[in-house]
């Protein structure tokens, strides 16, 4: 890590050379349509890394191949060094990749204390239990607990995910557009919660945000996609922002 990285810093998590997630050369098709070419990146403990561009370049698709939820057709995925090629999405996600997916995927009909239970199947049963962790960043889950979680708004159910994929104690947390249609309060909390995460866990966080101030103000690294590839990966101390800003505007 470069002197100037490590002036970007100033936390308590350690930022090592060696990345917590590796993706190389990764190739995903949607039936005969290819959708990632070749994509590279790493993602390590103590930094939020944040994939940018516009609407369409695989974004999204680069996550959910992360995750398990696509199979990938070509290249590697690596966490802390092993091979997550051809596992499904569970068993990534008690290996530690942490997803919170667009659209945020809690259980409507379950209650916030259920929904919150579902990350009891990554954990030992010694571990079955609600932290109070999430109660001290997300006070109002608390509170609701035994409401539906199709009744909460639609910042409270982004809370409610960030929070149940937390519980399940990920070295990767992927986020995907947390900040879409939350008011501007619960934008500020998500991002408090991000900068907790990267500061009191060992664990690598890789973001996936069109709301451009938001990113800058959080990210450690850019890795920015163009159709399906990635065309500029770099530090936050190497950016200007300008020109980070043109590159991914529409």
């Amino acid at each position: 890590m470069s002197t100037s990285d490590a002036e970007t810093l100033p936390r308590s998590a350690a930022v090592t050379d060696t990345p917590r997630l590796s993706v190389e050369g990764l190739g995903l098709h949607y039936g005969q349509s290819q959708i990632l070419y070749d994509l590279s990146l790493i993602a390590r403990a103590g930094e939020v890394t944040c994939v940018m561009g516009t609407n369409g370049v695989g974004k999204t698709s680069l996550l959910r191949a992360i995750s398990g939820a696509h199979k990938a057709s070509s290249g590697r995925i690596l966490l802390d060094g092993a091979d997550l090629r051809g596992t499904a999405a569970h068993v990534r996600a008690r290996a530690g990749i942490g997803y919170v997916p667009q659209g945020r995927d809690i259980f409507p009909l379950l209650t916030v204390r259920e929904n919150l239970e579902t990350a009891y199947s990554c954990l030992p049963k010694s571990e079955h239990r609600i932290p109070d962790e999430v109660f001290e960043l997300f006070p109002i889950l608390r509170d609701f607990l035994g409401r539906r979680g199709g009744d909460l708004s639609g910042g409270q159910q982004q809370q409610l995910a960030i929070a149940r994929a937390m519980m399940t104690n990920p070295k990767v947390l992927l986020l995907d557009e947390p900040t879409e249609g939350i008011q501007p309060n619960i934008i500020q909390q998500i991002g408090e919660v991000i900068r907790h995460l990267r500061g009191s866990r060992d664990i690598a966080i890789v973001l996936v945000e069109q709301y451009f101030d938001f990113a800058w103000d959080l990210a450690d690294r850019f890795v920015v996609l163009e159709r399906g590839r990635v065309i500029r990966s770099q530090a936050k101390a190497d950016t200007d922002r300008d020109d980070l800003l043109s590159c991914v505007s529409v």
